[in-house]
């Protein structure tokens, strides 16, 4: 981003501070009609992608160029057009009244210029992506199968992604960003202003940083924490690996692992109830499920996710002999850290209104009311009128690449289900799968993956889900664990080679080599990618079913995690042949697949084998480490 100062970091400041002001407003007094709401939410930030985004990296970041104040001017114009015509354009008859030459050179202006942004304030990537649907459009009527569609003019083209409030650059996806998202957004910037994140490190380095590799399960920790705040990858790996990445580094772990760490917790976070990021609130839109059941579907698996990240930590610091850090090493007594436990009072005031049956504006709108109120507790953390102004700034800021992704990402969604291409892919994928479930999950989690690479996560699971979900559906499989599937595959695509951003990122921090860092995360999150599967055939770990059901299922898949890990990590209590690390990848195999059948894991007499398995290994593991010499730190 650009750095500015004087007049102009004051006028954009309070730009950014208006659009934030806006969602607050409107979540108060009640939201207005989609095309004044979702207009003025791009009139604010679509500008702003090119006043604090260069166009490449050659380009100063101190001044602002001629053409990008053009840019930022035109960027105003087409919504504002809608706002000012809402009501002709209401009447309008969609696909049958002819486009005017004026909102057909809006329209493809706005078309332009959002290609543009995105390219240059979420990622290259995915304008790329955008431009590859509308090349489909121009192609399809040549193509055959499934993958055939009628000629679309232009008109009907702009319109489509103009003019149009349910899909489109102005469409539903795009509400969200306005609406729900916005807030949460702010209310990030509140808890950040409040410290909250300082508190969430200092809770982890109590928590984990004596143990093992203490330093990497900080980074997991604190991850987990941050990560559900703050929505984004990228920004997490900054927030907590400046200062998890150089600790683990010093007390012995390999640079691209200490950065690998780090990009798979901070990855994690967007999946880690109660905000996760922007991706239920979305999920809730399209699928019509309550925000609060989502969140409650997605805490197991959450916790899983990060319960196999730390196991692999621990096999990695014995295998390396890494120790954990000393007294004097930690952050804060442990009295002072219980003392700034009432920083925790706005996400526990968001969860209980949302229990309580209110909605989540409200309950948004009261979590940011409860932050504002204890930022009083300290001197250093009072959101003074300097303060406040800055944490709304700073949440303008973050909606302008959230807003973009979905606006993009709406681009496609428009195109995918104004040509039926989403319901011939879903015949391809139930056709290649032979109607079994399994090769159809399989195909769909690539599908994930490869949307999802280089791409934020909301945007790849918007995409991803349009075009695999009616697939999931048509086989069976129930809404919910199908869109829960997309967006942990989407989650994961971020730490997957070749591109993975939030792994360059902590490799920029670690001083390691970027792709070695991105494939070090890949062999990390490898359990994880099996979670998925598994609430797909078992709901019991999307907490539906008897808590026999929901504890054996647990027991059992920790079981499976932790062979799973000794397997890839080469340690369990001592160094292991090729032999036994197959014979372990096995059991864990096995492990899953018990997963997966429900009636079986019913049994009590599973939860009971489950735990004494537990039992008679940490007895093995503590009773065998004092006999055990030290192992030599091994690269």
């Amino acid at each position: 981003m650009r750095e500015l100062s004087g007049w102009k970091r004051t006028v954009i400041g309070a730009w950014l501070t208006g659009v934030s002001l806006f969602a607050i407003y409107t979540a108060t007094f009640g939201v207005m009609q989609p095309r004044i709401q979702r207009g003025i939410h791009l009139l604010f930030l679509l500008p702003m992608a090119f006043v604090l985004f260069p166009a490449s990296k050659r380009t100063s970041r101190k001044t602002i160029p001629a053409y990008d104040w053009i840019m930022a001017f035109l960027a105003l114009l087409p919504p504002l057009y809608l706002i000012i015509n809402r009501d002709a354009l209401s009447t309008r008859l969609e696909f049958i009244d002819p486009l005017t030459w004026m909102q057909l050179g809006l329209g493809a202006l706005n078309v332009l210029l959002l290609l543009e942004a995105i390219r240059r304030a979420v990622v290259p990537a995915m304008s790329i992506l955008i431009v590859a649907f509308l090349g489909y459009l121009q192609i399809a009527p040549w193509l055959s199968g499934v993958f055939f569609s009628k000629p679309l003019p232009v008109s009907e083209l702009i319109e489509m992604q103009y003019l149009l409030t349910d899909a489109g650059i102005y469409g539903s996806i795009t509400g969200i960003s306005a609406t729900f998202v916005a807030l949460f957004v702010i209310f990030g910037a509140f808890m950040e202003s409040t410290q909250t994140g300082k508190f969430f490190t200092d809770l982890a380095c109590r928590l984990a940083g004596r143990s093992r590799g203490g330093p990497a399960k900080v980074s997991v920790i604190s991850s987990a924490f941050f990560g559900s705040i703050s929505g984004v990858a990228a920004a997490n790996v900054y927030a907590t690996g400046t200062f998890t990445i150089p600790m683990m580094k010093r007390l012995g772990f390999r640079p691209q692992f200490a950065g690998a760490v780090e990009a798979v917790a901070s990855s994690g976070g967007q999946y880690m109830p109660p905000i996760m990021g922007a991706g239920a609130f979305v999920m809730s839109e399209i699928t019509g499920i309550p925000y609060l059941q989502i969140c409650v579907a997605a805490a197991l698996p959450a916790l899983l996710y990060y319960t196999s990240l730390i196991i692999r930590v621990h096999f990695v610091a014995i295998k390396q002999n890494i120790e954990g850090l000393g007294e004097e090493e930690l952050m804060l007594p442990l009295s002072v850290i219980i003392k700034d436990a009432y920083l925790l009072t706005p996400l526990v005031c968001l969860i209980a209104m949302l229990l309580y049956g209110y909605s989540v504006f409200i309950a948004a709108m009261g979590a940011i009311t409860t932050s504002f109120v204890i930022s009083f507790f300290k001197k250093k953390t009072a959101m003074t009128p300097r303060r406040l102004l800055e944490a709304l700034r700073s949440a303008g800021e973050k909606m302008v690449m959230i807003a973009l992704a979905c606006a993009g990402a709406g681009m496609v969604v428009a195109i995918v289900t104004h040509t039926g291409l989403a319901l011939g892919i879903a015949s391809v994928i139930s056709h290649w799968s032979g109607g079994f479930l399994l090769p159809a999950l399989l195909l769909i989690m690539i599908t994930s993956l490869i949307l999802g690479m280089g791409m934020p996560c909301t945007p790849a699971y918007i995409i991803a889900v349009t075009i695999g979900g009616p697939a999931l559906v048509a086989l069976g499989t129930d809404i919910l664990p199908a869109h829960l599937l997309v967006f942990y595959y989407a989650i994961l695509a971020e730490v997957t080679p070749p591109v993975c951003i939030p792994a360059y990122c902590a490799a920029s921090i670690a001083r390691s080599e970027p792709l070695k860092t991105g494939f070090e995360a890949f062999k990390l999150a490898i359990p994880a990618f099996c979670i998925p599967l598994i609430f797909t055939y078992n709901q019991a770990l999307l907490l539906k079913g008897s808590v026999v059901e929901i504890a054996s299922l647990a027991l059992t898949l920790i079981i499976g995690v932790i062979l799973l890990s000794a397997a890839v990590t080469g340690f369990f209590v001592k160094r292991l042949s090729m032999l036994m690390r197959a014979m372990l990848g096995a059991g864990a195999a096995g492990a899953f697949i018990l997963c997966a059948h429900r009636e079986m894991l019913a049994q009590p007499v599973i939860l009971l084998a489950g735990a004494a398995i537990i039992v008679a290994f940490l007895f093995w593991r503590f009773s065998r480490r004092r006999r055990l010499a030290p192992v030599t730190s091994v690269n």
